[in-house]
């Protein structure tokens, strides 16, 4: 499978048999920077709002998903497990889906906004995953050290930064490098354009990797 970052929280994810997966589609207005969805099989939405949510930018898709449960699409497996947007459970900003996809062998968890603080009962739902895609630029999520504390349970081969300042980003979001500090040069990965993985890839790995992908240019 292949995954390439569009931006905020809007990955596509590839799998070997052609289909794809857009994650929360994002407003370029509102964001501050221009992108231009391809056309995709499946859409996921964490949550209602324009930052995540922003279908009509999107050029063709067969099915979103955008609730919690267990899901079947054309071979690739979804589970929505529902978590809040907020450390208040919800009450300040809502209730987020977290999606894990099984594409090619490979367990990709998309975090969506989460807010809530780590939980041993989150953990245990969440488990296990190969490669995780954690907002870290906190005020609207949780900060760098909160997505740190998701890193160390979760314990992914691959982690991705994602919903952070970027050039021409018009959000009250912080940059990666505060996230990134938490973690030894050695495995960090930075301007990546687009990463290629199958079950093998994980097969004797025993720490994690960080993937920083190339950011996004205004217009692209």
């Amino acid at each position: 499978m292949k995954i390439k970052w569009l931006g905020h929280s809007a990955f596509v994810l590839t799998e070997s048999t052609g289909k794809t997966v857009l994650t929360d589609p994002f407003d370029p207005d509102m964001v501050g920077y221009g992108y231009e969805p391809p056309a995709v099989d499946i859409v996921t939405v964490s949550h209602g709002h324009d930052d995540h949510n922003y279908l009509k930018g999107v050029k063709s898709y067969k099915k979103v998903f955008d609730k919690s449960g267990k899901f079947e699409y054309e071979g690739i497996h979804i589970v929505g497990i529902q978590s809040c947007h907020d450390d208040c459970d919800g009450a300040k900003r809502g209730k987020n889906t977290i999606f894990k996809l099984g594409m090619d062998g490979v367990s990709v968890c998309h975090m969506g906004d989460i807010g809530e603080p780590c939980s041993p009962e989150l953990i245990e739902r969440l488990l296990p995953v190969n490669v995780l895609l954690i907002p870290v630029g906190g005020n609207y999520t949780v900060d760098a050290e909160m997505a740190k504390e998701y890193v160390d349970r979760l314990m992914p081969d691959i982690v991705i930064p994602m919903h952070y300042k970027v050039k021409h980003c018009e959000l009250d979001i912080d940059k990666a490098d505060p996230f990134l500090r938490l973690f030894d040069d050695d495995c960090i990965e930075e301007d990546v354009d687009e990463i290629e993985l199958d079950r093998t890839d994980f097969d004797e790995t025993n720490s994690t990797r960080v993937i920083v992908f190339d950011r996004p240019r205004a217009g692209n």
